[in-house]
């Protein structure tokens, strides 16, 4: 009997203005386009990043934007005369904001005339004037054109309601790849605790300060791994000079990959996280079945649950540290049990499939 040839899966002409999933540096935007990627195969459909150009501008410099915006116009009308002949299903982006706009995808999802979807998008009112007003009034263009909003940071989406895009948003929670079951860790002493992050001046710094302040309330017999690099090193160095000799430094991991054995290893990972957007190590973490200790937050909220210690407050995050150290075998086996229910890559290719089929005729 001769077998019946597949049909052919609906194509999707990816972009990511931020930061392509190819791209050499790797970064939570990259992890995440790729991600989105493994999703939208998970949702039955043919995705593939149609354009390398990357439209960033983190300076606010007008003629760098002009250049990008002559450089997104040669793009536009490349993509338009490659795909026309055999035009995708639909566009997706993922990011657009005022710093990086998306400056093709709406002129090609209009030639085409194909459905045009954002996944985190952000509208920021208060850049429509100053140095990146040009850009600004761009990403609100490119929202505004969208048939469909993915939104999954609880910061993102009064903006967008207010812009008047609510009958078009779906929520689309942060998501990974949770890898295999691990096997439980039995309790030990030294108490390890672990801290990914990247050292970085702003909220990063503000963080690793924040979790110093707490160590020093921390009684018992303990041990911090900190993962992270980055143009501050220095300044945390300082902050975490007191607990020197309960410290290891790990500072040239960037993949996912190779971070999963030390969340593996350690009894809860700590990192205050503030304004903290996605918080992708903490999803790392949970997925690895190691609990995750974060101040009070949007994000904390979202991704973690539970009691967690006010902004700021050392002492509540110490005696947090404590409480989730003693009931750790139970945290670690719910973090779990969240992740493959709320935040695993096959939940969020259900999401994007059943919204997407919408679109489609």
């Amino acid at each position: 009997m001769t077998e019946r040839p597949r049909p052919a899966l609906p194509r999707i002409a990816f972009h990511a203005p931020m930061k392509a999933p190819d791209h050499p540096n790797p970064s939570g935007d990259r992890q995440i386009a790729r991600l989105t990627l493994r999703a939208l195969a998970g949702a039955g459909y043919d995705a593939t990043c149609v354009s390398p150009l990357r439209t960033l501008d983190l300076a606010g410099d007008p003629a760098a934007q002009a250049r990008l915006r002559h450089d997104a116009e040669a793009e536009a009308a490349r993509l338009i005369d490659d795909l026309a002949p055999d035009p995708p299903a639909l566009w997706f982006t993922y990011h657009c904001h005022y710093k990086a706009p998306d400056l093709i995808g709406p002129a090609v999802a209009d030639a085409l005339a194909i459905p045009y979807v954002i996944s985190e998008a952000s509208v920021s009112p208060k850049r429509r004037d100053g140095p990146w007003a040009e850009f600004a009034t761009a990403s609100d263009a490119a929202i505004a054109r969208a048939d469909r909003l993915f939104w999954t940071t609880a910061r993102d989406r009064p903006a967008l309601e207010a812009a008047g895009h609510g009958a078009k948003m779906i929520h689309l929670a942060a998501f990974l790849d949770p890898g295999p079951v691990v096997a439980p860790r039995p309790s030990g002493a030294p108490l390890h605790l672990l801290t990914v992050a990247m050292m970085r001046p702003g909220d990063k710094l503000e963080s690793y300060r924040r979790l110093a302040a707490a160590l020093a309330h921390l009684p018992g017999d303990w041990r911090l791994t900190v993962i992270g690099h980055g143009t501050a090193r220095e300044a945390v160095h300082a902050l975490l000079a007191p607990f020197a000799e309960r410290l290891a430094y790990i500072d040239d991991i960037d993949d996912p990959d190779l971070v999963r054995p030390h969340y593996e290893a350690a009894d809860l990972m700590v990192w205050p996280g503030v304004n903290e957007g996605v918080g992708m190590v903490w999803l790392e973490a949970r997925a690895a079945g190691l609990p995750v200790l974060a101040e009070d937050g949007p994000a904390a909220r979202a991704l973690i649950g539970g009691r967690l210690p006010p902004p700021d407050d050392p002492r509540a995050f110490a005696e947090a540290i404590t409480a989730a150290a003693a009931g750790r075998p139970a945290l670690a086996r719910a973090a779990r049990a969240h992740v493959e229910a709320h935040h695993s890559l096959a939940a969020a290719a259900a999401t994007l499939k059943s919204s997407l089929a919408e679109l489609l005729p």
